[in-house]
């Protein structure tokens, strides 16, 4: 006989949800044989505004190689920071 799931809390706010869920176990408040897998095509990640200092002449080098391969020069640069990201975490 399965034991009944535990009763999820009301929580305050999502900083409060977040840590609950990261030191409880799913399975108790929830019957996962019962999961249905299912897709979220527009759910975008949360981004944030960064300010950066670059030299002129390196910035209008980072335009002309994203101009070269027709992408938009914030693009390019957040393409190259996920590689290295992704080279130095392996």
């Amino acid at each position: 006989m399965k034991k009944p799931n535990k009763i999820i809390p009301k929580f305050k706010t999502e900083k409060e949800e977040r840590t609950f869920w990261e030191k409880n176990d799913a399975s108790e408040y929830f019957d996962l044989s019962k999961a249905v897998r299912v897709t979220m095509p527009n759910l975008k990640p949360t981004t944030a505004s960064i300010s950066l200092r670059l030299s002129q002449s390196f910035l209008e080098n980072i335009k002309l190689q994203a101009n070269k391969l027709d992408v938009p020069y914030q693009s390019l640069m957040q393409i190259w920071l996920a590689e290295k990201l992704e080279e130095a975490t392996r």
